[in-house]
């Protein structure tokens, strides 16, 4: 084998290694919770949704706070048209696929 194709192939198997370590450290460094391994009603997904937004969103006003507080208008700028108005939207749209009635459970 030439030292290209041992390169490669050697960068091939390797890529799954580093897939799987940023994975990780990934899943460490979220405050979003994860969602527990197996399947889950519809209506629990939706209400972990929104519960995912309802913590990016506070994050985000902190940050936004944090970046008026030190004059940064760009930062600010960019939090709240971006982040904040896009997930206010995006949590009012989930919360309208949300019923008030009991759970059903499908067989």
């Amino acid at each position: 084998m030439s030292k290209s194709r041992n390169k490669t192939v050697a960068l091939e198997r390797a890529r799954p290694l580093v897939g799987q370590q940023a994975h990780e450290i990934q899943a460490e460094t979220t405050i979003v919770p994860r969602p527990p391994k197996g399947r889950e009603e519809v209506p629990v997904q939706i209400s972990r949704l929104l519960h995912a937004h309802e913590i990016v969103l506070k994050e985000a006003r902190t940050m936004a706070r944090q970046a008026a507080e030190i004059s940064d208008d760009g930062t600010n700028d960019l939090l709240v048209s971006d982040v904040i108005r896009t997930n206010e939207k995006q949590v009012w749209f989930v919360s309208e696929h949300v019923v008030d009635v009991p759970l059903v459970k499908a067989d």
